[in-house]
């Protein structure tokens, strides 16, 4: 049996990644899980193993090309076994597979005169964006038939046209026996998901103006927001946290955890008070599909981090299963090679739950946008001193110094009720402003 390499997600925000180098060529043995090509994207370079054992059959794509996540790019099998020809998407045939059946030409009278390559892209659904996305064998095909690729209903990622869906299009006689279908939602989940169109907007552009076109990483970002706040019911609520008390154990134990090969950051403490929170409220740990709630069985904690380039949320999985030591060294590992593009692909993956920290760039509190298909995020505003009224034993007041920050939920309101998201926070505050030295 033969089994497909393809390109990996290597997460939310990446389309496509480019083949660096293979590490073993055409006729080679490889087995599980060992490293048989590099490659490299917006945001990662990583090393990716063969998720079978045997012999490699086909290199479909070369070093130094491009092509979209979900390419297969190579074929694993028995020795003697055909592997095909030609880069393709993991559903659709290899070039060697015949199409006899198929047409040679489109009559032109069934050429749709509407289509999008007549409508701006500004004025697109993300989702219509996406679905005139494919392979450039599926673009050529299309080329050479008049066929306008956005009238096709797409099985590949994402509903993007395949090699497979367009030859059995030209086969059924065209556009005109196209079933109509609404547009199929990029973003996950699909169900109930909500496509908004972008309105165009004129810009007069000066003569000391610089036009540049979005990067491949804004473009996906962008989908992804506009898809995120039409889709969830976005609330968001806020609290004041003391955070006198982790300073005091971050201070003390600071050295001790460097010596262990962690680092111990508010982001540690923040981490481990929301998964405690987690745990007792596994509904903001949930995912919604439009119909029904998927409660995770695991908690696997995205904790954003800002790029040069763009943003990127590698995940520490199975969070609740770590120590404050080993939440420590995962998150300084993860965000190290986040910043050098070399995480791996089940790193950007499995995300239940997000931590943003734009506080480090002074912010106050925001009010960050849920990445889907969770239902909500935690956003972490700047941490600083400041005059606060203090009660004396005696049970007088006065004022006094205090280091504090603000942490913001935002929350699908379709699935977590206010109260429900109060509690959840108030947990988070009791925690960080009590915090077990026993935990240590």
């Amino acid at each position: 049996m033969a089994f497909d390499v393809i390109m990996p997600q290597m997460g939310e925000s990446v389309a496509e990644g480019t083949i660096v180098r293979w590490l073993k060529k055409e006729g080679d043995a490889v087995e599980r899980d060992e490293i048989i090509f590099e490659i490299t994207t917006d945001k990662v370079d990583a090393e990716i193993p063969a998720p079978e054992n045997g012999v490699l059959l086909t290199i479909k794509v070369q070093a130094g090309e491009t092509v979209e996540v979900g390419t297969v790019v190579a074929v694993i099998g028995d020795a003697g076994e055909a592997g095909g020809d030609g880069p393709s998407t993991g559903s659709e045939p290899t070039a060697s597979e015949p199409a006899s059946d198929a047409p040679t030409e489109a009559p032109a009278a069934a050429v749709d005169p509407v289509s999008t390559a007549s409508v701006p892209a500004a004025e697109m659904t993300a989702a219509e964006l996406r679905r005139t996305k494919s392979t450039p064998v599926v673009r050529k095909i299309a080329a050479e038939h008049g066929i306008d690729i956005s009238q096709i209903s797409g099985t590949g990622l994402d509903g993007r046209v395949t090699k497979k869906d367009i030859l059995g299009f030209i086969a059924a006689g065209g556009p005109r026996a196209a079933a109509p279908t609404p547009p199929t939602p990029s973003a996950p989940p699909a169900a109930g998901a909500v496509a908004l169109t972008v309105p165009k907007v004129a810009v007069n552009v000066g003569p000391s103006d610089r036009v540049e076109p979005m990067s491949r990483m804004r473009q996906v970002i962008s989908d992804r927001m506009i898809e995120s706040t039409g889709y969830s019911a976005h609330v968001h609520t806020c609290f004041e946290v003391d955070y006198g008390k982790v300073n005091a154990l971050r201070r003390s134990h600071k050295t001790s955890y460097t010596d262990r090969g962690g680092r111990l950051t508010f982001t540690t403490f923040l981490a481990k008070a929301a998964v405690s929170a987690l745990q007792k409220f596994p509904i903001v740990n949930a995912a919604h599909d439009g119909e029904s709630v998927v409660y995770r069985g695991d908690i696997n904690l995205g904790i954003a981090v800002a790029l040069d380039w763009g943003l990127i949320v590698p995940v520490v999985s199975n969070a609740d299963r770590l120590s404050l030591l080993g939440l420590s060294r995962k998150i300084a590992d993860l965000g190290a090679r986040a910043r050098t593009k070399k995480l791996k692909p089940d790193e950007v993956g499995g995300l239940t739950f997000t931590i943003t920290n734009p506080g480090v760039f002074g912010s106050q509190w925001g009010t960050p946008i849920i990445p889907q298909p969770t239902v909500a995020i935690l956003g972490v505003g700047t941490i600083e001193k400041r005059v606060r009224v203090i009660t004396l034993p005696d049970g007088s007041d006065t004022l006094g110094i205090k280091l504090c920050g603000y942490l913001t939920l935002g929350f699908d309101h379709r699935v977590i009720d206010g109260a429900v998201a109060d509690a959840f926070m108030g947990h988070i505050k009791r925690t960080l402003e009590s915090f077990d030295e026993t935990a240590m």
